[in-house]
């Protein structure tokens, strides 16, 4: 496992390194956007570029089941069933990305005709960004084969380079969105729109040069066994995926419909600051996933699970370590930020943080159900729960309950109740133990949060709000979460995560 432990490390260094460059330029970059635009164009841009992401559940289906079968495939170490999973994924991705831009532009007719509320003077732009969104999101889909290999052969270094390049590309768009004295939401748009063509066209190229199983022969490599395995698994994620989307952004267009765009920008801000504090997560993540399905391809399950667990916890402390002092000074974070605070951003931005917070406590279950192949009873459940989302929010809101209640609503169904059914099918379908989750997830987890909240609380009773509290509240919620980490974590555990880091230090100095 010393290997593994490696790789893993490694990859999350990487993605680290790309993280720290492109979140420093992605705020400032948020904060130059909403100044250029202003509340309610920000907001516009938030609720079109989200009424295109509901209708992206094809794509997010397709890219889940081509990730699952080639991590499983080099688990395996067969090349030529890579091969042909690729092919097949070319194939799929292009017609997908053709009927989801038929259906976007379908869907336009409707979204601009009574259910999106937009200011009638703004319309013309907002169609102005949804058809270039719907560009950019053809060249989104079809990029997904090759973002789906790199993720097999772990290649993290990949992520860092052109993930930077994409952070300076979008601080270029908003620098010049701020210049321009057009239109700056139909510039900015149509700029942003452009981005995923430089992406793909770069890992395209760096694809096919690295990789043997990135050729482009479906007539050599076509499976029709293999084909009809990858279309069920994704036909079940597509149930999976839809459950997402419309619990996500269906409830921001009822949140558009009853209070306007002014809302959607408190949403947009409270959704892009969560993911960015999330990506300290998604980076370990995106190196470990690869590894569950590997190990499951391979028959080690108790491995599996271990890694499964891993993810869970470690998931959940990384985005808990800048979580708990954003939420306890977020106002005063969100106005060095943005200066000119969207209404409601605050208590959207508090409530998405501890809505993220404990989906993380289950987060790498999906990944184990997925990589054991049976996905249909988590993704059922997940579609049954999430669809009743919105009528109790159109109940809610015409009977004049505060925002608030959003959060209430997806809170219950799209975490507590969701999460249950991933802990009950990982236990029913793959063996987990109950017992084994709560001692090594759940209390290290809670137990961690208790000391950051506790010691994070104290200078908000004794001292008035302002940067030296802010310092304070930062040094003690850090202090808390080692002091607390180390009391709780085995010795074996700390010791194989500082042999593994040492052993990398010491490859790179030799």
């Amino acid at each position: 496992m010393s290997q593994t432990t490696d790789r893993i490390i490694k990859n999350t260094g990487y993605l680290y390194a790309k993280m720290a460059v492109t979140m420093f330029i992605s705020l400032y970059t948020t904060r130059l956007v909403l100044g250029a635009l202003g509340a309610s164009d920000f907001g516009i841009f938030n609720i079109v570029g989200g009424a295109i992401s509901m209708l992206l559940f094809l794509n997010v289906a397709m890219a889940g089941a081509t990730q699952r079968f080639l991590n499983y495939s080099e688990g395996q170490g067969d090349k030529e069933s890579q091969k042909k999973i690729f092919n097949i994924s070319i194939i799929l991705h292009l017609v997908v990305a053709a009927i989801v831009v038929a259906l976007l532009l379908v869907a336009g007719r409707f979204f601009f005709n009574g259910i999106l509320n937009i200011p009638p003077e703004r319309t013309g732009a907002a169609e102005v960004i949804y058809c270039s969104l719907i560009v950019s999101t053809a060249f989104t889909i079809m990029t997904v084969p090759y973002d789906a290999v790199l993720n097999a052969h772990e290649n993290m270094r990949y992520y860092f380079f052109v993930g930077i390049l994409e952070s300076v590309l979008k601080l270029t768009v908003a620098l010049i969105t701020v210049r321009v004295s057009v239109d700056k939401l139909v510039v900015y748009g149509i700029l942003m729109a452009c981005l995923p063509l430089v992406t793909m066209t770069v890992m395209r190229i760096y694809c096919h040069r690295h990789y043997e199983e990135c050729v482009v022969a479906p007539r050599k490599y076509r499976d029709r066994s293999l084909f009809r395995k990858v279309v069920g698994f994704a036909g079940w994620n597509f149930l999976g995926a839809m459950s997402s989307v419309v619990g996500n952004h269906g409830n921001g267009v009822v949140l558009n419909h009853f209070f306007g765009t002014v809302l959607n920008a408190a949403l947009g801000v409270a959704n892009q600051l969560n993911g960015m504090l999330l990506a300290f997560s998604n980076s370990m993540l995106k190196a470990l996933n690869p590894v569950i399905v590997k190990k499951e391809a391979a028959g080690d399950r108790d491995a599996m699970l271990s890694f499964s667990f891993m993810g869970c916890k470690y998931s959940y402390l990384l985005f808990c370590i800048f979580t708990v002092p954003f939420i306890i000074e977020a106002p005063l974070l969100l106005e060095i930020w943005l200066k000119d605070v969207p209404e409601w951003a605050v208590v959207f931005t508090r409530f998405q943080l501890v809505r993220t917070m404990l989906e993380q406590l289950t987060i790498s279950l999906a990944t184990s159900l997925a990589a054991y192949g049976v996905i249909k009873q988590l993704n059922v459940a997940s579609l049954m729960f999430n669809l009743v989302q919105i009528p109790i929010l159109c109940v809610l809101f015409s009977k004049g309950f505060s925002p608030i209640w959003f959060y209430v609503v997806i809170i219950a169904s799209m975490v507590v109740v969701e999460s249950w059914v991933k802990l009950y099918y990982t236990h029913r379908l793959c063996g987990m133990d109950y017992g084994r989750y709560v001692r090594q997830v759940l209390l290290p987890a809670l137990t961690v949060t208790a000391g950051m909240v506790g010691s994070g609380w104290l200078p908000t009773v004794f001292m008035p709000d302002g940067f030296l509290r802010l310092c304070l509240v930062a040094l003690l919620t850090t202090a808390a979460y080692v002091l607390v980490y180390l009391a709780i974590t085995p010795g074996v555990e700390k010791r194989t995560f500082v042999q593994a880091a040492v052993r990398l230090f010491h490859r790179k100095s030799v």
